[in-house]
């Protein structure tokens, strides 16, 4: 661990494990070039593809083989190892926050083991020069295929997912560059033109696909929540109230579809998929209007935020920070979610919570030497380390809430 954060006389024994915690994550990812295996990536197998016919139910086994066996079957299906856009963005905004973590410690004119600035450039170039062209806009996709129920997505097919973390992380990283910024700007029309971007009548706001092959006769709605924080960040930016107006009317409808429980659905109809008010989902909707809330001082959504909230903390977790599935399911216990969690908790302003999700995370999804595991089930735990769902969260979880413990910086994210 850098002495540089140990000099600091207000931190505690506590903080610094955390931090020891996450320079291990981190150095986890750097050695192995932020590249890996990932949650969906099932059909990116050299077997499947040397199989004489292509089916979608073939697909599916592989994809299903890969996220649900309890142990790690990719190796045996020749599944690659790839870098994920999402996670290198979420790496990125970790390494610029462990950064300046250690630069305002001033604790000694030292250089650090690692140049975390460097890393975070250097991911960011990464995240501009494997944008996907040809679209209305700033967009990203998926390194693998992905087969749908209702579809087969391929790589270099935008979403709305990839394309929100890239345009945060390479906001932040204007604070290097002011092009960064210049270039995701765009992302908003690539929302409006590719994205179908459409107004829901009766005053209820907006709603847009998830992807550029998304079926139109259900909605994602996390995915429309985290459209809204893109924008909501594109504003926060470059002050333009396009962004803002854009980021509320999506708002407005995720709002509208809250359940009288105080959570939502993944889709609305919420038959259109089996998940219902699963934990790291809903976590991202909650955290879409946390940074609405921050950016632009609007109250309007409070109350619905506050429901969220003690929903969230009392039916999708348990006191001791343990992550439920859902609203009425515990198991399985997903790294993912923990990371969510802890981002939520940090922005309310209850770190102390966030640190309860945290420590459980640590005592049993740790692996070691920097490593999450997937998922804790009942009996046993899946000992699948994926290099963005488990390591990319993690590293970015823990570098929130050490910003919010050690920076003096608003867990709301006000001002970052």
């Amino acid at each position: 661990m850098s002495h540089l954060l140990d000099a600091r006389g207000e931190v505690t024994p506590d903080d610094r494990l955390v931090f020891e915690r996450f320079e291990q994550t981190m150095a986890y990812a750097r050695t192995r070039e932020y590249t890996g295996w990932d949650y969906g990536d099932g059909m990116d197998s050299r077997l499947l593809e040397a199989l004489p016919v292509s089916h979608k139910w073939l697909n599916i086994a592989f994809q299903e083989a890969a996220k649900r066996s309890p142990v790690n079957v990719r190796p045996l299906l020749g599944v690659r190892q790839r870098r994920n856009y999402q996670g290198a963005a979420l790496f990125a905004m970790a390494n610029q926050t462990a950064a300046r973590l250690l630069a305002d410690s001033n604790a000694t004119s030292e250089r650090p083991a690692v140049d975390y600035d460097a890393e975070a450039q250097s991911l960011a170039d990464w995240l501009v020069a494997n944008r996907l062209k040809g679209y209305g806009g700033f967009c990203a996709g998926y390194p693998h295929p992905i087969q749908h129920l209702d579809g087969l997505g391929r790589p270099g097919q935008p979403d709305v997912i990839n394309t929100a973390f890239g345009v945060v992380a390479l906001l932040r990283a204007a604070d290097y560059d002011a092009d960064y910024a210049e270039t995701v700007r765009s992302a908003a029309a690539f929302v409006t033109e590719n994205l179908n971007y459409r107004p829901v009548g009766d005053d209820r706001g907006a709603v847009i696909d998830y992807h550029t092959k998304h079926e139109e006769d259900y909605y994602t709605i996390n995915a429309g929540a985290v459209c809204a924080r893109m924008f909501a960040e594109l504003y926060a930016h470059f002050d333009e109230d396009r962004f803002r107006d854009r980021a509320r009317e999506l708002l407005d409808h995720v709002a509208d579809l809250q359940t009288d429980r105080g959570g939502w659905m993944y889709r609305d109809p919420p038959e259109a998929s089996h998940l219902s008010m699963d934990n790291h989902h809903n976590g991202f909707i909650i955290e879409s209007f946390q940074r609405y809330r921050a950016v632009t001082g609007d109250d309007r959504y409070d109350r619905c935020l506050e429901t969220a909230l003690e929903f969230y903390r009392t039916e999708l977790f348990e006191s001791t920070g343990a992550p439920n599935f859902d609203e009425e399911t515990r198991y399985p216990r997903d790294v993912h979610a923990s990371s969510q969690g802890i981002l939520v908790f940090t922005y309310a302003g209850d770190l102390a919570f966030a640190r309860r999700i945290l420590q459980w995370t640590l005592e049993n999804l740790y692996a070691g030497d920097g490593a999450f595991y997937f998922r804790g089930e009942r009996w046993f735990t899946k000992r699948v380390v994926l290099m963005r769902w488990c390591q990319a969260w993690m590293a970015y979880a823990m570098s929130e809430y050490l910003d919010a413990r050690l920076a003096g910086t608003d867990p709301s994210g006000i001002g970052r």
